[in-house]
């Protein structure tokens, strides 16, 4: 395996905890808000270092040659390949905006030392090598979140019952799979109580009641970041795709398509801003795990990009919802508010990120969609068209809701409720991102396929099978939908399994 020339994925680690151990010994507010900052800022260019770096080498996978951990175990701990390079800066940006954003009077009501502990766990869970290493960062994700209900003296049951069931069935799906010879009866049983516990942890139906008992109770923050990174679809990507059989995805991917349009319905009728949110991020979530159980490198390209669109537009939407709440409160949705005049860059961001999330042309999720309903469409007509509904269900529920907020009314308060300077820095970074990614979107659809073929190769070594990668124009055709016309994919660099380009 390469190597890193430089600890960036020890520092991606090390500062945020760092940064929580000194944010617990400042006592002043505004203190702790710009340490939180200068630690989540250097922890994103530790990630994006690492992200350059491998992107320069080439290869499939590296890791760092100061691994320390690799040392005491006699194995590598800490890695990086193509899925979770791009992961990487998504997360620390992911914490960087939500603390940056974070105004001075909910400073109180928000642990930035409590958010930089949950991003080392997160970072940890995306570098991990072993998996039982990722397993023990999702089991300590979860740790943060319940003193954080703890501490604002919030009932935990929901949260420890399906968290306690979620880590059992982990612990017990690996010992299985692991103990036993691949293909036997009792290995089939180990993968599907890992795929149970991803499920738990992806919050699909009937397991989702937790996040939304989470978004009443938690903060908006801390509820935003435990479930924007998608870790439970990282835990099926790395413990149950390489080992299920076919038959085992095909139920995952019929338990997230219902889960999409029932949230998808659930969100267009909902009357709080919170539960809005819980809807819209499990139906998008959901249909990241339906192009991921295709198992054909257009879909799952689509659905990785889906990924990527996802948490950097649906993050801006709850940012703004969040901004919001900060300056009226909780907002129920039966009329309308009208604060456009009062704060016009947060209903700028809100739609910008909505549409972003449902694949608007221009913005960063456009080419994720359209590669998602390719592949659907390659593996069933009827699918595709769910997917495409839940689209527009998603899609109807965002305008109703800006209309709710922004629109319908004028109006009137005798205290000033603009934008700050911090939130429109947040909102700036998020803007220039989704606009950016969307008018320049071959880079990332690039990295995404390799990723995808990555995977493919991975259960091809297996000898589980999976769709051959598209031949000819086939990948070119699906990808090359931009607001600019036709654009050529390069074949890749880092696999053998290239697909053919026309000239």
């Amino acid at each position: 395996m390469s190597e890193l020339h430089l600890p960036w994925l020890e520092a991606m680690v090390v500062l945020p905890l760092l940064g929580a151990v000194v944010i617990r010994l400042t006592r002043h507010s505004d203190a702790a808000w710009r340490r939180g900052v200068v630690f989540s800022g250097l922890t994103l260019l530790a990630a994006i270092g690492a992200w350059q770096e491998f992107n320069f080498l080439h290869v499939p996978e590296a890791h760092s040659r100061f691994d320390v951990l690799s040392r005491v175990f006699q194995s590598d701990v800490l890695f990086i390949d193509e899925l979770s390079a791009p992961l990487l800066p998504l997360t620390a940006l992911l914490y960087l905006l939500v603390i940056l954003a974070t105004m001075r009077t909910k400073i109180r009501h928000f642990s930035i030392s409590r958010a930089l502990c949950s991003e080392a766990i997160v970072l940890a869970t995306f570098l991990c090598h072993s998996a039982w290493g990722v397993i023990g960062c999702l089991i300590a994700g979860t740790i943060p979140l319940w003193f954080e209900l703890r501490r604002r003296g919030q009932p935990t049951r929901i949260f420890v019952i399906h968290m306690g069931v979620f880590s059992i069935l982990l612990v017990a799906g690996q010992s299985l799979v692991q103990s036993t010879d691949p293909g036997s009866v009792m290995s089939v049983v180990g993968i599907c109580l890992l795929t149970i516990a991803a499920l738990t942890r992806s919050g699909i139906v009937p397991a989702h009641c937790w996040i939304s008992d989470l978004f009443e109770r938690a903060s908006f923050g801390m509820s935003l970041l435990f479930v924007t990174p998608l870790v439970g679809a990282f835990a099926v990507m790395r413990l149950v795709l390489p080992i299920a059989p076919t038959w085992i995805l095909e139920v995952i991917a019929i338990a997230s398509l219902i889960t999409a349009v029932y949230a998808a319905g659930m969100a267009l009728v909902q009357r709080d801003t919170r539960r809005f949110f819980c809807y819209l991020f499990l139906s998008h979530a959901s249909l990241v795990l339906i192009g991921i159980e295709l198992t054909t490198p257009i879909g799952m390209t689509g659905a990785l990009c889906t990924w990527i669109a996802v948490g950097l537009s649906l993050t801006g939407l709850g940012l703004t919802l969040r901004s919001v709440e900060a300056r009226t409160g909780r907002l129920p949705l039966d009329r309308f508010h009208g604060l456009y005049d009062h704060v016009p860059a947060l209903a700028a961001l809100f739609l910008l990120t909505g549409l972003a999330s449902i694949g608007f042309p221009g913005t960063l999720g456009f080419v994720g969609a359209e590669l998602l309903v390719e592949g659907t469409v390659r593996a069933s007509p009827a699918i595709s068209t769910v997917v495409v509904i839940t689209g527009a269900l998603n899609g109807l529920a965002i305008m109703r809701v800006y209309f709710r907020i922004f629109t319908g009314t004028r109006h009137v308060t005798s205290i000033d409720i603009s934008s700050r300077s911090r939130e429109r820095l947040a909102v700036t970074i998020l803007a220039l991102l989704i606009i950016g990614g969307g008018l320049f979107p071959q880079p990332g659809v690039e990295s995404r396929y390799h990723a995808a073929v990555q995977l493919a190769e991975l259960r091809q070594q297996r000898g589980l099978g999976i769709q051959q990668a598209p031949n000819k124009n086939g990948l070119e055709n699906a990808a090359n939908v931009t607001t600019h016309g036709p654009r050529r994919i390069d074949a890749p660099r880092r696999h053998s399994a290239r697909p053919e380009h026309k000239s």
